[in-house]
């Protein structure tokens, strides 16, 4: 592993753009954008953001040192037992920040719909659409219960898995999936998240202990409240994170609790390392990997597939999930942004950053992840995949050589 891989890292809310510097910390600085003002956190500062737009124009080196904001620690080898796991709090935001209510670190709680706030413009009702700048409303989407993958897995399934990280002192669940590198076809290393699981949002920093379980539980040894050998239900191991990349936006202007205008890029890659030192890479292990389609469109996504574990009520986390639904609908929270990707699921807390497949050419792609989920869990939203997100990928690809 060269020193210019070890060196990739996850980007802190308190580092932003590639052009100036923040001698007070030695972080990045860039342009400000109106959303990034004042994140509601106690003794959080404010800070200066890229615009969308210039990120998008953002070269190699540009993401280089956005990356080089934080070095992420890797996760410390066997710290995940079964009862770590069981007890580890499901993660997904709700879809937006009550008036004057504090926030926190990440939560499973409900708490109300938004209402009108400075910072950005407020979501929807839950089950609701968004605006767009014209005052359109959104379509609701049509309402898809979660079903469980069978047990055994078939092969094609086990590029799914779960995600476990801690925050401070707590344990969290989210979800992953393995998908495919540009820069090393056949041996990707690469798994596909939620930003929010892998970073505090703004003013907070990058997880730690971050680790990807793929296929996990697909003999269905710890299903049912089932108690088993972990290592048994994990049919290829652990494997922890050694670099990754989220937004910039995200990671600069999220509340990790509420749903806002930064949910529009709630994305993470992470690279990961196989258990065993030496040994072959995470797409060879699983027999597969999930190609990312990047600026997918809209009318071309005729159906799409989520896969998850939810934990939260009425769910264990210990199934791997699926809502199979019809053409997505849009949700707006922003109309200076991209419209969600958004279906009418049950899923809960935990299946954040599960994969979202649709279809192209007759080859499964991964269009989004789960970012937010409505309080009474009748819908999710994923974050649209465009430039910002591919360019994410290219510079992460290109580094785990």
């Amino acid at each position: 592993m060269g020193a210019s891989v070890v060196a990739l890292t996850m980007a802190l809310a308190t580092a932003c753009g590639p052009d100036n510097s923040d001698t007070a910390n030695g972080a990045q600085t860039a342009a400000p954008t109106a959303a990034a003002t004042d994140s509601g956190k106690p003794g959080a500062a404010p800070i200066k953001l890229p615009t969308i737009d210039e990120i998008k124009t953002w070269k190699p080196e540009d993401w280089e040192k956005w990356a080089q904001a934080n070095v992420i620690t890797p996760a410390v080898k066997g710290y995940w037992d079964l009862q770590k796991i069981l007890k580890a709090k499901p993660v997904k935001p709700s879809p937006g920040k009550p008036t004057g209510q504090p926030t926190g670190g990440p939560t499973s709680a409900a708490p109300a719909p938004a209402q009108p706030t400075s910072q950005a413009p407020a979501p929807a009702q839950p089950g609701g659409g968004g605006q767009d700048g014209a005052g359109n409303t959104d379509p609701k989407p049509t309402p898809v219960q979660m079903k469980p993958v069978p047990h055994p897995f078939a092969k094609n399934f086990d590029v799914n898995g779960k995600l476990f990280f801690m925050d401070g002192n707590q344990e969290y669940v989210c979800s992953g999936t393995v998908i495919s590198d540009p820069a090393n076809p056949g041996k990707s290393n690469l798994v596909w998240t939620a930003s929010h699981c892998l970073h505090g949002g703004k003013g907070g920093k990058s997880h730690t202990n971050i680790v990807f379980a793929p296929a996990f539980n697909s003999n269905g040894l710890l299903s049912g409240g089932k108690q088993a050998d972990l290592a048994k239900a994990e049919p290829f191991g652990e494997w922890g994170a050694t670099a990754g990349i989220v937004s910039p936006t995200w990671a600069g202007e999220a509340d990790p609790e509420y749903g806002g205008a930064w949910s529009a890029y709630d994305f993470g890659i992470i690279r990961v390392a196989n258990p065993d030192a030496g040994g072959k890479s995470l797409e060879e292990t699983v027999g597969g990997s999930v190609p990312v389609w990047f600026n997918a469109p809209r009318d071309q996504i005729t159906a799409v597939s989520s896969y998850g574990y939810p934990a939260g009520k009425p769910f264990d986390g210990m199934e791997l999930e699926h809502c199979d639904a019809q053409k997505p609908v849009k949700y707006t929270i922003d109309p200076a942004r991209p419209p969600m990707v958004t279906t009418g699921c049950n899923g809960t807390g935990g299946d954040s950053g599960g994969g979202w497949f649709a279809m192209k050419d007759g080859k499964q792609m991964l269009v989004s992840d789960t970012s937010i989920g409505g309080n009474d869990n009748t819908w999710e939203s994923g974050p649209y995949l465009d430039d910002v997100a591919a360019k994410a990928l290219d510079y992460i690809s290109k580094k785990s050589k």
